[in-house]
């Protein structure tokens, strides 16, 4: 399903989820930081998101199919969805196609990605999608420093590679996005409101230490509920008093 129709969905959720209406912290799991800042930026009338963790989030975007390997028949696979990515079809049937940023054929990206243009402010600027990310109270970006699914990895701080190039792989301070500010990242940053975390491990491989370090204290804060959202629209659930054992289901071993 593609990234909008998952975001309308999780909005319908969210607005429905009386335990939300005092303000919530969403938690967001590798492509379900799309759906989260989705929920964040694009939900009009929904409830207040206070803090934002992203884990492994492909924020600026990804140049590459996520979720295949190495081996010679994804790179093929790989190959030939990258000269089709932007076209209906592939938007429509496969949701990462939705958020990939092919850095040397912008033209394309712009007229036919359905979602991350969107997302980052990129074409026609809505000043409400900035106003809803800025007002959060805090943003944890969380890189793994092994990560080999996010191509760039550094896409978890929202860094990424300039137009027209694959070299080099730019801060996010560096990127236009952050320049001009398109969505608040810059504002944020500047209000000490950010925190850019690089975790050992692979792609969500984080252990119990790291969690309770950079995600817990923002959990022990007034908002009511915390939400994670997954991979998909339906995959989102609010923590009850039991998050000490949904947090171990994403630890490393």
């Amino acid at each position: 399903m593609p990234f909008p129709k998952q975001t309308a969905i999780a909005c319908d959720k969210v607005k429905k989820m009386s335990e939300l209406r005092e303000g919530y912290n969403i938690i967001g799991l590798s492509q379900g930081n799309m759906i989260g800042r989705g929920i964040l930026e694009f939900c009009e009338g929904g409830p207040p998101v206070r803090n934002f963790i992203s884990l492994a989030g492909p924020h600026a975007g990804i140049a590459s199919i996520p979720f295949c390997g190495s081996a010679l028949v994804c790179i093929l696979v790989d190959f030939l969805i990258q000269l089709a990515v932007y076209s209906n079809y592939v938007q429509e049937h496969l949701a990462p196609a939705n958020y990939i940023k092919i850095p040397t054929d912008i033209n394309e990206y712009n007229k036919g990605c359905r979602f991350l243009p969107k997302l980052n402010n990129e074409l026609h600027r809505n000043s409400a999608y900035k106003e809803r990310f800025a007002s959060l109270q805090g943003l944890v970006l969380i890189m793994f420093e092994n990560d080999t699914i996010l191509v760039p990895k550094e896409t978890s701080w929202f860094g990424y590679f300039p137009d027209s190039s694959w070299t080099p792989v730019l801060p996010a301070q560096e990127t236009t996005l952050y320049t001009e500010d398109r969505i608040g990242l810059k504002s944020l940053d500047e209000a000490g409101k950010v925190k850019f975390v690089k975790v050992s491990g692979g792609h969500l491989e984080i252990s119990y230490s790291a969690m309770k370090e950079h995600i817990l204290p923002y959990l022990m804060e007034n908002a009511t509920t915390r939400l994670i959202i997954s991979s998909e629209s339906s995959h989102i659930w609010p923590w009850s008093e039991h998050e000490g054992e949904r947090l171990q289901l994403y630890t490393a071993n």
